[in-house]
Parts: C-alpha cells; structure tokens; sequence
C-alpha cells in the first residue's frame, strides 16, 4: 500500500474559541489530512468551539499546551474571532518559536495580524484581508495584498505562509501541503 505524501508529518491549528472562519480551518484540515498529515486542533478553551458559519469543533488541547517542536506546522486560522490572539503573549511566542525553530507557519484571513504582532513578519512578503493591510505595514512586513503569499528566508531557515480570506483556502492549504513536501 502507498503512503501518504504527509504521513508522518504533525500540523497544528490554532481556532479561535468563538467565530473562527468555518472553511479556514475545515478546508485546510481536510486537505491536509488526506494527504496524511496529523491535525491538532488548539483554541484559547477546550470547549467546543462554533464557527462564523456554525460549525462546531472540540479542541484537542488549548493553545498555550502547543510545544512547537512536536510538530511540522502551525496554522492560525482566520475569521472575525481570530482577533482574540492578535496580542496575545502565549500566540506571539508560539509564533517566534515555530519561526526560530524553522517550522513552517501559517496564517489566513485577519489571523497574519497575530503574526505581526509576534514580530516575526518584519522585512517578511505578507498579505492579510485587506482592512487589516495597514496593521501588517506598521509592524515592518512588506504587505503584498496578494490572495497567498509565501516567504522563504534560506538564511533564517523561516518560512511563512499568509492568505488574504476564506475564497483562498484551498490554495492556502495546498501552498501549505506543497511547503511540508519540500526538503
């Protein structure tokens, strides 16, 4: 039987307790997963949690038990709730480490505010919903308005993937499963 291009690899993502973006997170888990890779889901309560749209998702653990180097990947997923993490320590830290550890970290809709904040997107290619643009710009990232933007930095070993809103979560998802496969 073949494997799975990601079996093996550990994803974790982060989902605002109330009003995270329903197809943020379940395109990507879905994608992700199918192609092997073990999903985390972390929020701020380990209660279920209920989407923009309604779903309903029990986290595995909270957010501030992730330990960055058990996995590959760390996703914060987007929607008006995201807002809870944009300054948050535990959130920033978990950023700086997933990016000083050279993990890949990723961020969509009004989550790459999180990520800005933590200070690692500075002198980084970011794109975010465009209302929060301004917020990414202000803390030094080179804010590209594009619908996926994707930064590689050989020397700091960072890579770091941004997406601008829920029509770009497909390819959100499959920019990150393309970025697990590499070396």
């Amino acid at each position: 039987m073949d494997t799975l291009p990601l079996e093996g690899k550990k994803v974790v993502m982060v989902i605002a307790n109330e009003d995270f973006r329903d197809e943020e997170y379940l395109t990507p888990k879905e994608i992700l997963s199918q192609a092997g890779a073990k999903i985390t889901t972390v929020s701020s309560s380990t209660e279920t949690a209920t989407g923009m749209l309604g779903a309903k998702v029990k986290p595995d653990i909270l957010f501030s038990e992730i330990k960055v180097k058990d996995y590959d990947a760390v996703i914060f997923v987007g929607g008006v709730g995201a807002s809870e993490y944009w300054n948050n320590s535990v959130a920033h830290k978990i950023a700086q480490e997933t990016v000083k550890e050279g993990k890949l970290l990723a961020a969509i809709c009004i989550a790459p505010v999180t990520l800005a904040n933590a200070g690692v997107l500075k002198d980084k290619k970011a794109t975010v919903f465009p209302s929060e643009g301004n917020r990414l710009v202000t803390k030094g990232a080179k804010y590209t308005a594009k619908p996926v933007e994707k930064d590689l930095d050989l020397n700091t070993k960072s890579k770091i993937i941004t997406a601008q809103s829920p029509k770009e979560a497909k390819l959100f998802a499959e920019e990150i499963k393309k970025t697990l496969l590499e070396k």
